[in-house]
Protein backbone atom coordinates (compact mmCIF):
# COMPACT_ATOMS: atom_id res chain seq x y z
CA UNK A 1 0.00 0.00 0.00
CA UNK A 2 2.89 2.77 0.80
CA UNK A 3 4.62 1.48 -2.21
CA UNK A 4 1.50 2.33 -4.26
CA UNK A 5 0.61 5.95 -2.70
CA UNK A 6 4.84 6.62 -3.50
CA UNK A 7 3.81 5.77 -6.83
CA UNK A 8 0.86 7.87 -6.93
CA UNK A 9 2.72 10.89 -5.67
CA UNK A 10 5.39 10.98 -7.85
CA UNK A 11 2.77 10.34 -11.22
CA UNK A 12 1.22 13.66 -9.86
CA UNK A 13 1.50 17.11 -11.80
CA UNK A 14 4.51 19.14 -11.71
CA UNK A 15 4.44 22.33 -9.47
CA UNK A 16 3.45 25.32 -11.31
CA UNK A 17 1.81 23.09 -14.32
CA UNK A 18 -1.72 22.74 -14.97
CA UNK A 19 -4.12 19.89 -16.28
CA UNK A 20 -6.59 21.80 -17.90
CA UNK A 21 -10.27 20.02 -17.45
CA UNK A 22 -12.24 20.40 -20.88
CA UNK A 23 -14.59 23.10 -19.09
CA UNK A 24 -11.53 25.34 -18.46
CA UNK A 25 -10.43 24.00 -21.69
CA UNK A 26 -13.21 25.91 -23.19
CA UNK A 27 -13.09 28.98 -21.52
CA UNK A 28 -9.22 28.83 -22.40
CA UNK A 29 -9.36 28.86 -25.96
CA UNK A 30 -12.58 31.22 -26.27
CA UNK A 31 -9.66 33.84 -25.21
CA UNK A 32 -7.51 32.55 -27.44
CA UNK A 33 -9.80 33.10 -30.20
CA UNK A 34 -10.56 36.45 -29.06
CA UNK A 35 -7.18 37.38 -29.16
CA UNK A 36 -6.51 35.80 -32.64
CA UNK A 37 -9.41 37.72 -34.20
CA UNK A 38 -8.65 41.38 -32.28
CA UNK A 39 -5.13 40.63 -33.80
CA UNK A 40 -6.12 40.16 -36.90
CA UNK A 41 -8.75 43.27 -37.18
CA UNK A 42 -5.29 45.13 -36.59
CA UNK A 43 -3.52 43.53 -39.53
CA UNK A 44 -1.32 41.47 -37.71
CA UNK A 45 -0.54 38.01 -38.55
CA UNK A 46 0.19 34.85 -36.62
CA UNK A 47 3.35 33.03 -36.29
CA UNK A 48 4.91 30.23 -34.34
CA UNK A 49 8.21 29.28 -33.06
CA UNK A 50 9.75 26.02 -31.34
CA UNK A 51 9.01 25.53 -28.03
CA UNK A 52 12.17 24.24 -27.44
CA UNK A 53 15.33 25.88 -28.51
CA UNK A 54 19.23 26.57 -27.66
CA UNK A 55 20.24 27.79 -24.44
CA UNK A 56 22.24 30.66 -26.21
CA UNK A 57 19.57 31.90 -27.46
CA UNK A 58 18.46 33.25 -24.52
CA UNK A 59 22.02 33.75 -23.29
CA UNK A 60 22.83 36.38 -26.15
CA UNK A 61 19.47 38.37 -24.81
CA UNK A 62 19.93 38.56 -21.75
CA UNK A 63 22.78 37.12 -19.95
CA UNK A 64 24.26 33.79 -17.86
CA UNK A 65 21.49 35.10 -15.00
CA UNK A 66 18.40 33.67 -17.23
CA UNK A 67 19.14 29.95 -16.75
CA UNK A 68 18.21 30.75 -13.09
CA UNK A 69 14.55 31.09 -14.53
CA UNK A 70 14.90 28.36 -17.18
CA UNK A 71 13.81 25.23 -17.60
CA UNK A 72 17.29 23.90 -19.44
CA UNK A 73 19.39 20.75 -19.58
CA UNK A 74 21.37 18.99 -22.14
CA UNK A 75 19.63 16.88 -24.75
CA UNK A 76 20.37 13.75 -26.23
CA UNK A 77 22.63 15.04 -28.99
CA UNK A 78 25.07 16.96 -26.28
CA UNK A 79 23.17 19.97 -26.97
CA UNK A 80 22.46 23.15 -24.08
CA UNK A 81 18.44 23.55 -24.75
CA UNK A 82 15.61 25.63 -22.78
CA UNK A 83 11.80 25.73 -22.85
CA UNK A 84 11.25 28.69 -24.32
CA UNK A 85 10.53 31.30 -21.15
CA UNK A 86 9.54 34.00 -23.17
CA UNK A 87 8.43 35.01 -27.24
CA UNK A 88 10.97 37.54 -28.16
CA UNK A 89 14.42 36.10 -28.26
CA UNK A 90 12.65 33.56 -31.47
CA UNK A 91 11.12 36.43 -32.91
CA UNK A 92 13.66 38.76 -33.45
CA UNK A 93 15.79 35.33 -35.02
CA UNK A 94 13.22 34.98 -37.19
CA UNK A 95 12.63 38.28 -38.15
CA UNK A 96 16.26 38.66 -39.09
CA UNK A 97 17.10 35.69 -41.49
CA UNK A 98 14.34 37.63 -43.75
CA UNK A 99 14.36 41.16 -42.95
CA UNK A 100 15.40 42.43 -46.11
CA UNK A 101 12.28 40.37 -48.07
CA UNK A 102 9.71 41.40 -45.14
CA UNK A 103 7.10 43.98 -46.88
CA UNK A 104 7.37 46.78 -43.46
CA UNK A 105 6.54 47.17 -40.96
CA UNK A 106 6.37 43.93 -40.22
CA UNK A 107 3.01 43.12 -37.82
CA UNK A 108 2.90 39.87 -36.07
CA UNK A 109 1.35 38.07 -33.25
CA UNK A 110 1.76 34.64 -31.88
CA UNK A 111 -0.56 33.10 -29.07
CA UNK A 112 1.79 30.18 -27.07
CA UNK A 113 3.02 28.28 -24.10
CA UNK A 114 5.95 29.45 -22.27
CA UNK A 115 7.87 27.56 -19.31
CA UNK A 116 10.08 29.56 -16.04
CA UNK A 117 11.47 27.91 -13.59
CA UNK A 118 9.85 30.77 -11.01
CA UNK A 119 8.64 30.50 -7.61
CA UNK A 120 4.59 29.92 -7.67
CA UNK A 121 2.29 32.99 -6.79
CA UNK A 122 -0.73 34.32 -7.73
CA UNK A 123 -0.94 35.11 -11.31
CA UNK A 124 2.31 33.21 -12.10
CA UNK A 125 2.84 29.96 -12.90
CA UNK A 126 5.55 27.69 -14.40
CA UNK A 127 4.34 26.81 -17.11
CA UNK A 128 1.67 29.94 -18.78
CA UNK A 129 0.36 30.92 -22.23
CA UNK A 130 0.77 34.27 -23.68
CA UNK A 131 -0.30 36.89 -26.03
CA UNK A 132 2.32 38.40 -28.04
CA UNK A 133 2.38 41.06 -30.59
CA UNK A 134 5.26 42.71 -32.22
CA UNK A 135 6.62 45.30 -34.82
CA UNK A 136 9.59 45.45 -36.82
CA UNK A 137 10.56 48.30 -38.93
CA UNK A 138 8.83 51.28 -37.37
CA UNK A 139 11.19 53.52 -35.55
CA UNK A 140 8.62 56.37 -35.00
CA UNK A 141 5.68 56.33 -31.85
CA UNK A 142 3.50 55.57 -34.32
CA UNK A 143 4.28 51.49 -33.35
CA UNK A 144 4.23 52.31 -29.74
CA UNK A 145 0.07 53.75 -30.77
CA UNK A 146 -0.71 50.97 -32.39
CA UNK A 147 0.39 48.34 -29.82
CA UNK A 148 -0.50 50.08 -26.83
CA UNK A 149 -4.21 50.31 -28.36
CA UNK A 150 -3.90 46.97 -29.85
CA UNK A 151 -3.24 45.87 -25.63
CA UNK A 152 -6.31 47.82 -24.60
CA UNK A 153 -8.60 46.62 -26.77
CA UNK A 154 -7.11 43.17 -26.04
CA UNK A 155 -8.69 43.23 -22.54
CA UNK A 156 -11.78 45.51 -23.44
CA UNK A 157 -12.89 43.05 -25.92
CA UNK A 158 -13.54 41.14 -22.52
CA UNK A 159 -15.93 43.49 -20.53
CA UNK A 160 -13.25 44.91 -18.77
CA UNK A 161 -13.16 48.92 -18.12
CA UNK A 162 -11.13 51.99 -17.73
CA UNK A 163 -12.36 51.50 -14.43
CA UNK A 164 -10.61 47.81 -14.50
CA UNK A 165 -7.54 48.36 -15.78
CA UNK A 166 -5.04 51.74 -16.60
CA UNK A 167 -1.79 51.51 -19.49
CA UNK A 168 0.87 53.10 -17.61
CA UNK A 169 3.47 54.58 -19.96
CA UNK A 170 6.89 55.36 -19.51
CA UNK A 171 10.58 55.79 -21.75
CA UNK A 172 13.61 54.13 -20.70
CA UNK A 173 15.68 56.74 -23.17
CA UNK A 174 13.95 60.05 -21.45
CA UNK A 175 15.72 58.94 -18.63
CA UNK A 176 18.96 58.16 -20.17
CA UNK A 177 19.04 61.25 -21.62
CA UNK A 178 18.55 62.89 -18.94
CA UNK A 179 20.97 60.89 -16.07
CA UNK A 180 23.44 62.29 -18.45
CA UNK A 181 22.72 65.12 -18.48
CA UNK A 182 23.24 64.85 -14.78
CA UNK A 183 26.84 63.73 -15.26
CA UNK A 184 26.38 59.94 -15.36
CA UNK A 185 28.27 57.36 -17.16
CA UNK A 186 26.16 54.23 -18.89
CA UNK A 187 27.14 51.95 -16.41
CA UNK A 188 25.76 54.29 -13.80
CA UNK A 189 22.79 54.54 -15.31
CA UNK A 190 21.95 51.16 -15.95
CA UNK A 191 22.53 50.93 -11.88
CA UNK A 192 20.33 53.78 -11.28
CA UNK A 193 17.21 52.81 -13.69
CA UNK A 194 17.67 49.11 -11.49
CA UNK A 195 17.35 51.26 -8.46
CA UNK A 196 14.15 53.37 -10.07
CA UNK A 197 12.62 49.77 -11.12
CA UNK A 198 12.80 49.03 -7.10
CA UNK A 199 11.28 52.44 -5.47
CA UNK A 200 8.08 51.64 -5.34
CA UNK A 201 8.90 48.77 -3.42
CA UNK A 202 11.40 49.45 -1.03
CA UNK A 203 11.50 52.54 1.70
CA UNK A 204 12.39 56.34 -0.11
CA UNK A 205 15.62 56.67 2.30
CA UNK A 206 16.57 52.98 1.11
CA UNK A 207 16.89 54.10 -2.73
CA UNK A 208 18.10 57.94 -1.74
CA UNK A 209 21.21 56.33 -0.09
CA UNK A 210 22.03 54.04 -3.06
CA UNK A 211 21.89 57.12 -5.19
CA UNK A 212 23.69 58.73 -2.98
CA UNK A 213 26.35 56.60 -2.67
CA UNK A 214 26.81 55.83 -6.29
CA UNK A 215 27.02 59.40 -7.40
CA UNK A 216 28.15 60.88 -4.51
CA UNK A 217 29.11 64.98 -4.84
CA UNK A 218 28.12 65.14 -8.69
CA UNK A 219 24.73 64.41 -7.70
CA UNK A 220 23.47 66.76 -5.35
CA UNK A 221 19.82 66.69 -4.94
CA UNK A 222 19.70 64.02 -7.94
CA UNK A 223 17.48 61.92 -6.14
CA UNK A 224 14.68 64.55 -5.34
CA UNK A 225 14.92 65.16 -9.25
CA UNK A 226 14.46 61.49 -9.84
CA UNK A 227 11.98 61.36 -7.58
CA UNK A 228 9.73 63.99 -8.82
CA UNK A 229 10.08 63.01 -12.74
CA UNK A 230 8.84 59.50 -11.81
CA UNK A 231 5.94 61.04 -10.43
CA UNK A 232 5.16 62.82 -13.69
CA UNK A 233 1.52 61.73 -14.55
CA UNK A 234 0.68 63.78 -17.73
CA UNK A 235 2.20 65.72 -20.52
CA UNK A 236 2.02 68.89 -18.90
CA UNK A 237 3.87 67.84 -15.93
CA UNK A 238 6.40 66.23 -18.14
CA UNK A 239 7.35 69.58 -20.47
CA UNK A 240 7.64 71.41 -17.32
CA UNK A 241 9.88 69.32 -15.38
CA UNK A 242 12.34 69.86 -18.04
CA UNK A 243 11.64 73.08 -18.45
CA UNK A 244 12.03 73.86 -15.00
CA UNK A 245 15.50 71.82 -14.82
CA UNK A 246 16.66 74.87 -17.12
CA UNK A 247 19.53 74.29 -19.93
CA UNK A 248 21.09 71.65 -17.68
CA UNK A 249 18.45 69.58 -18.17
CA UNK A 250 17.87 69.89 -21.77
CA UNK A 251 19.75 68.16 -24.49
CA UNK A 252 18.90 67.68 -28.69
CA UNK A 253 17.72 64.12 -27.67
CA UNK A 254 15.48 65.03 -24.72
CA UNK A 255 13.40 67.11 -27.16
CA UNK A 256 12.83 64.56 -29.53
CA UNK A 257 11.84 62.61 -27.29
CA UNK A 258 9.45 64.97 -25.68
CA UNK A 259 8.36 65.48 -29.55
CA UNK A 260 7.73 61.79 -29.93
CA UNK A 261 5.74 61.78 -26.56
CA UNK A 262 3.42 64.20 -28.01
CA UNK A 263 2.96 62.09 -31.22
CA UNK A 264 2.42 58.85 -28.71
CA UNK A 265 -0.44 60.71 -26.30
CA UNK A 266 -1.51 62.81 -29.21
CA UNK A 267 -2.18 59.35 -31.20
CA UNK A 268 -4.04 57.58 -28.25
CA UNK A 269 -6.09 59.90 -28.13
CA UNK A 270 -7.20 60.12 -31.23
CA UNK A 271 -8.37 56.99 -30.74
CA UNK A 272 -10.28 57.54 -27.89
CA UNK A 273 -8.02 55.87 -25.28
CA UNK A 274 -7.05 58.44 -23.17
CA UNK A 275 -8.94 57.36 -20.49
CA UNK A 276 -6.79 53.82 -20.56
CA UNK A 277 -3.63 55.53 -20.21
CA UNK A 278 -1.20 57.61 -17.90
CA UNK A 279 2.08 58.48 -17.86
CA UNK A 280 4.40 57.24 -15.17
CA UNK A 281 7.74 57.57 -15.24
CA UNK A 282 8.40 55.30 -12.22
CA UNK A 283 7.88 52.61 -14.84
CA UNK A 284 11.27 51.17 -16.36
CA UNK A 285 10.80 47.88 -16.55
CA UNK A 286 13.73 45.61 -14.87
CA UNK A 287 15.18 44.18 -18.62
CA UNK A 288 18.42 46.18 -19.65
CA UNK A 289 17.14 45.13 -23.70
CA UNK A 290 14.34 48.16 -24.07
CA UNK A 291 15.57 50.86 -25.65
CA UNK A 292 12.81 53.37 -25.52
CA UNK A 293 9.04 53.56 -24.59
CA UNK A 294 7.77 51.02 -22.25
CA UNK A 295 4.38 50.05 -20.83
CA UNK A 296 2.37 48.12 -18.62
CA UNK A 297 -1.10 47.33 -18.33
CA UNK A 298 -2.46 47.21 -14.18
CA UNK A 299 -5.28 46.56 -12.51
CA UNK A 300 -7.08 49.47 -11.18
CA UNK A 301 -7.74 47.74 -7.73
CA UNK A 302 -4.50 46.58 -7.27
CA UNK A 303 -5.18 42.75 -6.10
CA UNK A 304 -3.55 41.36 -8.98
CA UNK A 305 0.55 41.61 -10.33
CA UNK A 306 0.97 43.49 -13.67
CA UNK A 307 -1.57 42.24 -16.19
CA UNK A 308 0.43 43.09 -19.47
CA UNK A 309 3.70 44.55 -20.32
CA UNK A 310 6.15 45.28 -23.14
CA UNK A 311 8.18 48.55 -25.40
CA UNK A 312 11.24 49.05 -27.76
CA UNK A 313 13.51 47.05 -28.30
CA UNK A 314 15.68 48.41 -31.15
CA UNK A 315 19.16 46.48 -30.91
CA UNK A 316 17.85 42.88 -30.12
CA UNK A 317 17.75 42.08 -34.13
CA UNK A 318 21.39 43.45 -34.49
CA UNK A 319 22.47 41.56 -31.39
CA UNK A 320 21.21 38.14 -32.33
CA UNK A 321 22.97 38.29 -35.81
CA UNK A 322 20.56 40.26 -38.17
CA UNK A 323 21.02 44.37 -38.76
CA UNK A 324 19.74 46.50 -37.17
CA UNK A 325 15.80 47.07 -37.00
CA UNK A 326 13.63 49.26 -35.17
CA UNK A 327 11.59 47.27 -32.92
CA UNK A 328 8.86 47.21 -30.30
CA UNK A 329 5.97 44.61 -28.62
CA UNK A 330 3.77 43.46 -25.95
CA UNK A 331 2.96 40.40 -24.25
CA UNK A 332 -0.35 39.67 -22.29
CA UNK A 333 -0.58 36.20 -19.53
CA UNK A 334 -3.35 33.86 -20.07
CA UNK A 335 -2.91 33.74 -16.10
CA UNK A 336 -3.62 37.09 -14.44
CA UNK A 337 -6.25 37.75 -17.20
CA UNK A 338 -8.23 34.79 -16.22
CA UNK A 339 -8.17 36.01 -12.45
CA UNK A 340 -9.06 39.11 -13.26
CA UNK A 341 -11.93 38.63 -15.48
CA UNK A 342 -13.04 35.88 -12.45
CA UNK A 343 -12.59 38.27 -10.03
CA UNK A 344 -15.12 40.97 -12.33
CA UNK A 345 -17.55 38.63 -12.73
CA UNK A 346 -16.92 38.41 -16.93
CA UNK A 347 -15.19 34.80 -16.80
CA UNK A 348 -16.49 33.83 -19.85
CA UNK A 349 -19.55 31.41 -19.42
CA UNK A 350 -18.98 28.62 -22.24
CA UNK A 351 -21.34 26.31 -23.70
CA UNK A 352 -19.50 23.54 -24.92
CA UNK A 353 -22.08 20.94 -26.30
CA UNK A 354 -22.89 19.47 -29.61
CA UNK A 355 -25.20 21.33 -31.99
CA UNK A 356 -27.26 18.40 -32.57
CA UNK A 357 -27.97 14.47 -30.46
CA UNK A 358 -29.31 12.27 -32.55
CA UNK A 359 -31.80 9.84 -31.23
CA UNK A 360 -33.07 6.37 -32.56
CA UNK A 361 -35.95 4.16 -31.80
CA UNK A 362 -33.95 0.44 -32.63
CA UNK A 363 -31.02 -0.97 -34.43
CA UNK A 364 -32.70 -0.04 -37.88
CA UNK A 365 -33.24 3.06 -37.21
CA UNK A 366 -29.89 3.76 -35.44
CA UNK A 367 -28.36 2.37 -38.81
CA UNK A 368 -29.89 4.92 -40.96
CA UNK A 369 -29.30 7.48 -38.63
CA UNK A 370 -25.31 6.52 -38.01
CA UNK A 371 -25.35 7.58 -42.07
CA UNK A 372 -26.67 10.42 -41.67
CA UNK A 373 -24.56 11.89 -38.79
CA UNK A 374 -21.58 11.08 -41.16
CA UNK A 375 -22.88 12.96 -43.94
CA UNK A 376 -23.89 16.25 -41.27
CA UNK A 377 -20.10 15.92 -39.81
CA UNK A 378 -18.41 16.03 -42.83
CA UNK A 379 -20.74 19.75 -43.35
CA UNK A 380 -19.16 20.75 -40.23
CA UNK A 381 -21.58 20.52 -37.72
CA UNK A 382 -21.21 18.84 -34.24
CA UNK A 383 -23.48 15.75 -33.93
CA UNK A 384 -22.57 13.44 -30.93
CA UNK A 385 -25.14 9.93 -29.94
CA UNK A 386 -25.22 7.14 -27.67
CA UNK A 387 -22.07 4.68 -28.67
CA UNK A 388 -24.01 2.06 -26.98
CA UNK A 389 -27.67 1.11 -28.29
CA UNK A 390 -30.32 2.18 -25.08
CA UNK A 391 -34.03 2.55 -24.83
CA UNK A 392 -35.30 6.27 -25.82
CA UNK A 393 -35.54 7.36 -21.87
CA UNK A 394 -31.98 6.85 -21.84
CA UNK A 395 -31.32 8.10 -24.64
CA UNK A 396 -33.27 11.48 -24.17
CA UNK A 397 -32.21 12.08 -20.78
CA UNK A 398 -28.17 11.84 -22.48
CA UNK A 399 -29.01 14.31 -24.99
CA UNK A 400 -30.73 16.29 -22.13
CA UNK A 401 -27.06 16.19 -19.98
CA UNK A 402 -25.26 16.93 -23.66
CA UNK A 403 -25.68 20.48 -24.09
CA UNK A 404 -27.19 19.65 -27.30
CA UNK A 405 -29.33 22.78 -28.67
CA UNK A 406 -31.33 20.10 -30.64
CA UNK A 407 -31.86 16.35 -30.60
CA UNK A 408 -32.79 14.65 -34.11
CA UNK A 409 -35.59 11.90 -33.33
CA UNK A 410 -35.16 8.72 -35.92
CA UNK A 411 -38.15 6.33 -35.16
CA UNK A 412 -39.76 3.82 -37.20
CA UNK A 413 -43.10 6.12 -37.91
CA UNK A 414 -41.12 9.08 -39.00
CA UNK A 415 -38.22 7.22 -41.11
CA UNK A 416 -41.38 5.05 -42.79
CA UNK A 417 -42.26 8.93 -44.40
CA UNK A 418 -39.01 10.07 -44.97
CA UNK A 419 -38.78 12.21 -42.43
CA UNK A 420 -36.95 12.84 -38.98
CA UNK A 421 -38.12 14.31 -36.13
CA UNK A 422 -36.41 17.82 -35.10
CA UNK A 423 -36.73 18.97 -30.94
CA UNK A 424 -35.36 22.39 -29.75
CA UNK A 425 -34.07 21.09 -26.32
CA UNK A 426 -34.52 24.92 -24.78
CA UNK A 427 -38.02 24.88 -24.94
CA UNK A 428 -39.53 21.51 -26.04
CA UNK A 429 -40.74 22.50 -29.25
CA UNK A 430 -40.77 19.37 -32.13
CA UNK A 431 -41.07 19.84 -35.94
CA UNK A 432 -40.69 17.20 -38.81
CA UNK A 433 -38.02 17.66 -41.53
CA UNK A 434 -37.57 15.46 -44.97
CA UNK A 435 -34.29 13.51 -44.45
CA UNK A 436 -33.81 13.25 -47.86
CA UNK A 437 -32.80 17.64 -47.16
CA UNK A 438 -31.58 17.40 -44.03
CA UNK A 439 -28.43 19.41 -44.78
CA UNK A 440 -30.80 22.45 -45.66
CA UNK A 441 -33.18 21.60 -43.09
CA UNK A 442 -30.76 21.58 -40.12
CA UNK A 443 -29.44 24.82 -41.66
CA UNK A 444 -32.59 26.08 -41.21
CA UNK A 445 -33.15 25.04 -37.65
CA UNK A 446 -29.82 27.02 -36.46
CA UNK A 447 -31.31 30.11 -37.85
Amino acid sequence: MGGNVHRMSSLQTLPGFREIYPEDCSRLHHIFRVWRQVAISFGFQAYETPVLEPLDLFRAKSGAEIEQQLFSFVDKGGREVALRPEMTPALARMVSQRAQSLRRPVKWFNIGEHFRYERQQKGRLRSFYQFNADVFGEAGPGAEVELVALLIRSLTVFGLTQEDFWVRLSDRDLWVHFLATRGLSGEEIEVVLGIIDKMGREPREVSAKKIDTLVGDRGTGLFDRIEKLAGVRSMEALESFFAENGTDGQSDEIRVRLADWRVLISGLEAMGLSAFVSIDLSIVRGLAYYTGFVFEAFDRKGKFRSIAGGGRYNHLVGKLGGPELPATGFAIGDVVLQDLLEDRGLSPKIVSGPEFYVVASGEAERGEALADISALRGAGYSVEYPLRAAGFGKQFKAAGQSGARFSLIYGSEELGRGMVKARNMADGSEQEIPRNHLLEAVRDLRG
